[in-house]
């Protein structure tokens, strides 16, 4: 069945959201923009300050978008009134139209995280969480079905990126998820805490870190925790992309390129064999369907650089793919027909 595409007004609406919430962070700055630069890359900061000290905010990689709005952070602030009042109005546009809204518990959570600096400082949700939050990136209608889930929520950031920054969240995610009623799982060997369960319920909160050959817990000192580290997760989070979960007047978060989730989750299929994860690689490769589906359509060009990207990286990739594939013969052919 072809997807659905969300109206008119409610693609509109959902993009001006977005925008909304990036000035709102823009207008943010206190002081003036430090750069420093790592790798090639240069990252933006906000220095200020505070009695006799002076202190560095981390903004975010430099970006045209984002100078742009650090250049108009004086006269942003200045309409701070008039814009939540737009926020409120979009949201509430936006589930007239049929927007599948973030649950409480979970929109309860994403805020914490954002007012803490989590997104800011590199964290990105990724797993159905963010599948969930596609329906605003890609314009189309969801099925309640199709985004049912436990309320488990993952987390991931890249290790080195964490240090790098020299920045840390204003108060760590085990302090929040304690206080929202989560308990920490230690880990059986080491007893490193990287997941926290739910007291009252199923749901878990995880933290995930790229791995290369090592899947062990792994530091990530700017957002306060330990990470689970896992292979392949390196090509997930490159170049991830903002967006808003539809909990009040909208969350700024922090998502994969749905390009790049749709050819990841054909990969992770491939490693749940057996038991319980049997279930989880078929909710995997529905996700992976669906998505790629719409991006033949509408993203062609991008899908394919994702596609490729991965096939590159060597044969153990192009296997695992190859094999979640031979279960889609449809979705094989749509991949097949980008080339």
């Amino acid at each position: 069945m072809p997807a659905l595409s969300h109206s008119r007004t409610a693609q509109v609406a959902y993009l001006d959201l977005l925008r909304l919430h990036l000035d709102e962070h823009a207008a943010d700055l206190i002081g003036s923009i430090e750069e420093r630069h790592r790798n090639g890359r240069t990252y933006l900061y906000d220095r200020f300050r505070i009695g006799t000290e002076m202190k560095s905010c981390y903004l975010g990689e430099d970006t045209p978008a984002l100078r742009e709005r650090l250049a108009k952070a004086a006269a942003l602030k200045d309409q701070a009134t008039a814009r939540k009042d737009k926020m409120s109005r979009l949201a509430r546009v936006l589930r007239a139209e049929g927007f599948i809204p973030t649950d409480r518990d979970t929109g309860s959570l994403l805020m914490a995280f954002a007012r803490a600096g989590v997104f800011r400082l590199g964290g990105t949700i990724v797993g159905t969480a963010a599948y969930a939050l596609y329906q605003g990136e890609l314009g189309v209608r969801f099925d309640t079905d199709e985004l049912a889930q436990t309320g488990d929520i993952d987390f991931a950031s890249f290790e080195k990126l964490s240090v790098a920054l020299g920045d840390r969240v204003e108060q760590e995610p085990g302090q929040i998820l304690q206080s929202l009623k989560f308990d920490p799982v230690p880990g059986i060997g080491d007893r490193q805490v990287w997941k926290w369960r739910q007291n009252h319920g199923d749901a878990m909160v995880e933290f995930l870190t790229p791995a290369f050959g090592d899947e062990r817990v792994k530091p990530l000192p700017a957002l306060g925790v330990s990470a689970q580290g896992l292979n392949y997760l390196n090509y997930l989070l490159a170049e991830p992309i903002h967006a808003v979960a539809l909990y009040r007047s909208g969350v700024l978060v922090q998502i994969p390129r749905p390009e790049r989730f749709a050819i990841h989750k054909l990969i992770v299929a491939d490693r749940r064999r057996g038991g319980p994860a049997q279930l989880k690689a078929r909710k995997d490769l529905g996700q992976a369907a669906f998505l790629i589906s719409v991006l033949a359509q509408d993203r062609p060009d991008d899908l394919l650089a994702a596609y490729q990207d991965a096939l590159s990286r060597g044969p153990r990739w192009r296997e695992r793919i190859a094999s979640s594939l031979s279960k889609m013969p449809d979705t094989a052919k749509e991949l097949g027909q980008l080339a």
